[in-house]
């Protein structure tokens, strides 16, 4: 079974092809972090436009590295949600017009679902039931994965998403964008007890927030320099650094607690971590070191398919093509599509 997978749910070009839900055969990526690097963030139109310019030669890639005709593919499937509005039209149009003219069937996948089943990428995934923190620019949820196709919420962010934090953070540091990485590298040079950042635990919940720990962090920059606004210019380089690394392990204190408790209540020792923060090396290493102490397993895709990317998407695919849930061409991509 060879799936074209596609996703065009935010920033990133992506096709990819998938054999049997687990095999990657081609997996191609186009970033547009050139683009947005100079606003600090996504512009959403810009977003769009670069997927329209990027999503042939992107799909005609994938295929061409795969060896295969379109006739070779299974189904088609592609991100229908959630993410920016503009970019999931460019993807589920192209598509829809694909599989109209080729007679493919095609699958609609939730962008959250391939973000919970990417670890059935790696040679050894997990087995169900396990517990999924999604963890990126735009979601901060924790899942139980009954079955492939079965999942149940039991907490997500109540504000803002821990990867929206990193870029928010390195924004008003002046450290440019993407945050996430940047910020990581700093926090190694940093001393992560220097400054003690809040931590909202909200006992009781398996929820997130950190719009508070945002907030503690402009406070900070505006008590050093007087004007956050001149952000990692107006501190010395240590500072810079002390600031990146007690930001990072405030926020990765709180994603290690909230699995660890997770963990205790549903009685799950398997664990699988996906989405952009994912790749973070604290994180990783933070987490690996908590489920040691617990007796869980921790599985973490590698870096590459813990961000955006189609492969993920052709792997969920793979199940609704399977129970036949094939979309018709009326489907529509949904900015907001709760799992």
């Amino acid at each position: 079974m060879l799936i074209l997978g596609i996703d065009t749910s935010c920033d990133d070009t992506s096709a990819a092809v998938v054999e049997d839900g687990g095999r990657i055969v081609s997996n191609i990526v186009s970033g547009q972090s050139d683009i947005h690097m100079k606003y600090g963030g996504i512009v959403p139109e810009l977003a769009s436009r670069r997927h329209i310019e990027m999503i042939v030669p992107v799909v005609e890639e994938a295929l061409e590295k795969a060896g295969l005709p379109l006739t070779g593919l299974s189904a088609v499937a592609v991100c229908h949600g959630p993410g920016l509005i503009g970019s999931l039209l460019i993807g589920c149009s192209f598509a829809k017009a694909l599989c109209y003219s080729a007679g493919i069937p095609l699958v609609a996948v939730n962008h959250l679902e391939g973000h919970i089943l990417s670890p059935f990428l790696d040679a050894r995934p997990p087995e169900f039931p396990f517990l999924s923190l999604i963890v990126s620019g735009g979601h901060t949820s924790l899942f139980v994965a009954e079955a492939a196709g079965r999942y149940r919420e039991i907490g997500r962010t109540r504000d803002d998403a821990a990867g929206e934090a990193y870029d928010k953070v390195s924004k008003l540091l002046g450290l440019g964008y993407p945050g996430g990485p940047i910020i990581d590298r700093l926090a190694g040079d940093g001393d992560p007890a220097s400054i003690d950042f809040p931590r909202a635990y909200l006992p009781g919940t398996l929820d997130f927030s950190f719009s508070g720990l945002k907030t503690a962090v402009l406070n900070f920059l505006r008590t050093q320099s007087g004007s956050a606004a001149r952000g990692a210019a107006a501190l010395p380089p240590a500072t810079v650094s002390d600031v990146a690394a007690s930001f990072q392990k405030a926020v990765v204190d709180v994603l290690v607690r909230k699995t660890e408790w997770a963990i205790k209540k549903m009685g799950i020792r398997s664990v699988a971590i996906s989405g952009g923060v994912a790749a973070n090396s604290e994180l990783r290493r933070r987490m690996k070191e908590m489920a040691g102490d617990r007796g869980a397993e921790i599985f973490i895709p590698a870096v590459p398919l813990c961000t955006d990317n189609a492969a993920m998407i052709a792997a969920a695919g793979r199940h609704h093509l399977t129970e036949g849930d094939i979309a018709g061409p009326d489907l529509n991509p949904r900015a907001y599509l709760p799992l």
